[in-house]
């Protein structure tokens, strides 16, 4: 989901650009950039992901002036990357939705903060929570990290966004309601499935590629 319009306040979008680069700056010390240097499959992941991302985010339907839906496919990247890496490959994404004239860039931090931060932030939360609670299966990896992670992450994404627009008053909590909430649960199914087959197939496949795996848990 994203906005295609300018919406919102000034004051909104100066608050909105603060947490935006409060979040871009947590990611940038916590990136190790000499192993970001020395790996060059992390550097082919980070820009690949972007390129596909930022494809992906031209696929989208409209609900109300100014607002649509799209498939994230955030939680596999972070799960891929890491968090603070899968902000960078957001940003460039979304970069290239401005490029193509699919998002203004006045509105670059607020679509940046939920489109790509939040659903980053609330999938490393799950994973943190997936260790912590030490599941001895791949498929507890596998089913909380990519298909509940992907599905948790829009949700957050999604209310913070209704939020947002239901304080500025730019809609009604009728027409949030009637128009976009009780639709939430069927953005879910979608988004939960794509990443959660990405994340198997890689598991599978590839495991390398998921730098938050940590395959000994599950030997």
């Amino acid at each position: 989901m994203g906005l295609t319009n300018d919406l919102f306040p000034r004051w909104l979008l100066l608050l909105t650009a603060l947490l935006f680069a409060g979040v871009l700056l947590r990611a940038i010390r916590q990136t190790d950039w000499q192993w970001l240097r020395s790996e060059q499959r992390i550097q082919h992941c980070l820009f690949g992901a972007a390129v596909v991302l930022g494809f992906l985010w031209q696929l989208r339907a409209g609900l109300s002036p100014g607002l649509s839906i799209h498939i994230f496919g955030m939680t596999a990247v972070t799960l891929m990357l890491g968090w603070p890496l899968a902000v960078f490959s957001g940003l460039l994404a979304l970069v290239i939705v401005v490029i193509t004239g699919r998002e203004p860039l006045s509105l670059f931090a607020v679509n940046g903060l939920i489109t790509v931060m939040v659903p980053a932030l609330v999938t490393h939360g799950i994973m943190r929570w997936e260790r912590w609670v030490n599941f001895r299966n791949f498929f507890a990896y596998i089913f909380f990290c990519g298909f509940f992670g992907a599905g948790a992450s829009v949700a957050a994404a999604g209310l913070t966004m209704v939020g947002l627009l239901w304080l500025t008053g730019v809609y009604d909590w009728y027409h949030l309601v009637h128009d976009y909430l009780r639709y939430l649960p069927l953005f879910l199914l979608p988004e939960g499935f794509v990443n959660g087959v990405v994340v198997t197939g890689l598991m599978v496949f590839h495991p390398e590629l998921l730098a938050t795996l940590d395959e000994r848990r599950y030997r």
